[in-house]
C-alpha cells in the first residue's frame, strides 16, 4: 500500500482518451497530484522524451519513478491505493473479480471499439451502415452479456470500478460523438434497442463526476472532426 503522501506528477493531455483513464483513477481515489500538460500537436520536447521515450501520454511520476502506458498507470494506482475500484488479488474473490474486469475491458476494446475505428475509412452511407451493423453485432455478442448485473456499474457495484476507469473515457466520447453527429444516428439507436445493458451502463458512466471532470466536450468534438477530415482527405 502506497503512502497518501506520495508525490504524483501526471504528464497528460485532456483531449487524449488514454490519458483520461489516469484522471478518472486519480479523481475517484481522491489523490492530490501535479499536472503537466503535454502538447500533442507538436513534436515532443527532449525534456519529455527523457521522461517517456515513447512520447505518449499519460506518464506518471510516482516519487520519481516513471510509469507509462495508460492501462498500467491506472492499474498501478488501483493497486497502490486500495479502494472500491478493484479488490486485491489475494482477497476473497479478488482474483476472479479481476479476471472478469480484464475480460470485459478486452471485449470492449478488441470486439467493439476497434470496430468503430473503421468508420473513419467509410466513403459512403452504405459502408458506414455496414460498419455500424458489425460493431453492434460484436457488442451484443461479446460485451452485452458481461453487463447483465450492472447496478449501475460493472459487476453490480454502486461505485465506479477499474472496468469504468479503463473504459469510461471512451464511453463518454462514444455518446458525445454520436450526439455531435460524428457517428451515424443508427449506432446509438441500435445500441439502445439491441444492447440495453450496455446502453444503461454507458449512460451512468458518462454522467459520473470522476469521468467528466476534465472533459471539454466542445474542444474534443472540434478536434475529432478535424482529425476525421484529415484522414478522409488523405484517403481521397
Amino acid at each position: 500500500m502506497a503512502s497518501q503522501d506520495a508525490k504524483l506528477i501526471l504528464y497528460t493531455n485532456h483531449r487524449c482518451p488514454w490519458a483520461h483513464r489516469a484522471h478518472i483513477a486519480l479523481e475517484e481515489l481522491r489523490l492530490p497530484f501535479e499536472e503537466v500538460i503535454i502538447d500533442l500537436d507538436t513534436p515532443r520536447t527532449p525534456e519529455y522524451l527523457k521522461i517517456n521515450p515513447r512520447g505518449l501520454v499519460p506518464a506518471l511520476s510516482y516519487n520519481g519513478e516513471i510509469i507509462i502506458e495508460s492501462g498500467i498507470v491506472a492499474a498501478f494506482l488501483a493497486d497502490a491505493f486500495p479502494s472500491h475500484l478493484v479488490p486485491a488479488s489475494d482477497a476473497p474473490g479478488g482474483a476472479l473479480r479481476r479476471a472478469r474486469i480484464a475480460l470485459f475491458v478486452d471485449a470492449y476494446f478488441s470486439k467493439f471499439q476497434s470496430s468503430l475505428f473503421k468508420l473513419g475509412a467509410a466513403k459512403t452511407e452504405a459502408e458506414a451502415s455496414a460498419v455500424v451493423d458489425a460493431a453492434v453485432a460484436n457488442l451484443v455478442k461479446e460485451v452485452e452479456p458481461l453487463l447483465a448485473d450492472t447496478k449501475p456499474y460493472f459487476g453490480g457495484s454502486d461505485k465506479l470500478t477499474l472496468a469504468e476507469v479503463l473504459s469510461g473515457s471512451f464511453v463518454l466520447r462514444l455518446l458525445s460523438s454520436a450526439k455531435a453527429g460524428i457517428y451515424p444516428p443508427s449506432l446509438i439507436n441500435q445500441i439502445q434497442e439491441k444492447a440495453p445493458n450496455f446502453y444503461n451502463w454507458a449512460q451512468a458512466v458518462s454522467l459520473h463526476p470522476s469521468v467528466t471532470s476534465i472533459y471539454d466536450e466542445e474542444d474534443v468534438i472540434t478536434h475529432t472532426k478535424k482529425r476525421i477530415e484529415k484522414l478522409k482527405a488523405a484517403a481521397a
